[in-house]
């Protein structure tokens, strides 16, 4: 499983025709996690007169929804629900406040206000890749220091952590799909003088080939 997603959340805003819009993003895995963070929006900008919503939810985005709260029909939920799918980003909701400036933009207009904000929300937010992946602790002597320490930094490989006790314990994190090849890596780099220990499958947010626990954040 790997898919695109968002690691922090984004906001954006501007002005068209005296009407302000702004967008916002936030990662969400279940429909009430959404729904929560529409309520908040819709608090805190409860003098507006729009605050249109879409969120896709699930690697197969089986749940898709949208509102349009009062906007001619089709030009403010659909337009954001596609946005979304356009960036192939997967557990987000997406909300756009409209502050109405007086002046009407048409149902053209509209649209492309709409889809700038919500664009906006997205490029502004922290996207990353979710996967699947195991943490690494492996035991090896002083002696092997320098050689996995080249190889862990030569080949990107995420070193979370470094024990230096009577033998040195180094903590990597990769994905799922790498193990067995980071496996023969190790201990073929030290003639199998080491002990390894796997975890179970983490689901882990990857960014710039760093891996982050969802506690992390």
């Amino acid at each position: 499983m790997s898919y695109k997603t968002i690691f922090k959340d984004g906001v954006y805003e501007f002005e068209e025709k005296k009407s302000i819009f702004i967008g916002y993003t936030k990662r969400v895995e279940r429909e009430d996690e959404a729904k929560n963070f529409i309520d908040q929006i819709r608090l805190k900008h409860s003098d507006a007169r729009h605050n249109v919503y879409s969120y896709v939810i699930g690697e197969q985005m089986l749940i898709q929804r949208y509102t349009d709260d009062g906007e001619p029909q089709g030009t403010a939920g659909i337009p954001i629900l596609e946005v979304i799918k356009k960036s192939e980003v997967k557990d987000i909701v997406v909300v756009v406040t409209r502050y109405f400036g007086g002046i009407l933009l048409g149902a053209g207009g509209l649209t492309r206000a709409y889809v700038k904000a919500a664009s906006g929300a997205i490029k502004n937010s922290l996207i990353v890749e979710k996967v699947i992946g195991n943490e690494i602790k492996v035991k090896v002597s002083y002696d092997f220091i320098g050689k996995i320490q080249y190889f862990l930094n030569g080949n990107n490989i995420d070193l979370k952590d470094t024990e230096y006790l009577d033998n040195v314990i180094f903590t990597i994190r990769c994905e799922n799909t790498s193990i067995n090849q980071l496996k023969t890596s190790l201990i073929e780099l030290t003639s199998n003088n080491l002990e390894i220990e796997i975890s179970d499958d983490i689901m882990y947010f990857k960014n710039d080939e760093k891996y982050y626990l969802d506690s992390e954040i």
